[in-house]
């Protein structure tokens, strides 16, 4: 089911609307070990400009199976934890324009690993109901123990006692990634089909394929 984006006039607003949202998560599944047909979304900035880009990729051959891209304007002020507002009424636009459906959403960004549990993932996945992911370069929120150094390796990312993740080595001796649910995947999952996404570098090849037509799309947009 699909639910319309409510866009708040302030930071104290969006954080309602988050709240009152997080209650429709579904952090258990069934999401899929091997999904068809994966995305990956990522957002292009400059000043208030912005493009929005969707990729999705065949599960099995990582081939481009289809790729919107949707520049805009910035509609939220930045605020730490309120990203969702900013890019979600592009990237929502460019998932609409899709020829395919994706089986699993990932972005470039966060799940429960959010302050108040609702990340970018989460609100993208419980809008469009889409299994959605998070897959971030850096800690938001949380603590955990630097995982061993082999492709595969893992260690817990907690927050207030809570598991809100993990911290997942990609590649032998580089440096990890945060992968934390969004929305109908459970956590095995979702680390499961992050390292199918991973056979050569650190991140997802959803993702690289997202921030490369994101940029190419902004410029573009700015040139014209």
């Amino acid at each position: 089911m699909r639910l319309p984006m409510t866009m708040p006039a302030t930071p104290r607003e969006a954080e309602l609307i988050q709240e009152e949202l997080r209650s429709r998560l579904d952090l258990v599944g069934p999401g899929e070990r091997r999904p068809a047909r994966v995305a990956g979304v990522d957002v292009a900035y400059a000043d208030d400009r912005l493009a929005a880009a969707v990729v999705v990729l065949d599960g099995v051959t990582l081939q481009v199976l289809d790729q919107v891209a949707v520049p805009g304007r910035v509609a939220f002020d930045y605020v730490p934890g309120l990203l969702a507002f900013r890019e979600l009424p592009s990237v929502i636009q460019a998932l609409e324009r899709l020829s395919v459906t994706p089986d699993l959403v990932v972005c470039d960004g966060y799940g429960i690993a959010h302050p108040r549990r609702f990340g970018l993932a989460c609100h993208l996945g419980v809008l469009t109901g889409l299994p959605a992911i998070g897959v971030a370069k850096t800690a938001f929120v949380g603590a955990y123990d630097e995982p061993a150094h082999e492709r595969g390796a893992w260690s817990e990312l907690r927050l207030d006692g809570d598991v809100v993740g993990r911290v997942l080595r990609t590649q032998d001796g580089v440096k990890p990634v945060f992968v934390s649910v969004g929305h109908a995947v459970d956590l095995d999952t979702a680390c499961h089909n992050v390292l199918t996404l991973t056979p050569r570098y650190r991140l997802p090849e959803t993702t690289r394929a997202a921030d490369r037509l994101s940029r190419e799309a902004l410029r573009s947009a700015s040139a014209t």
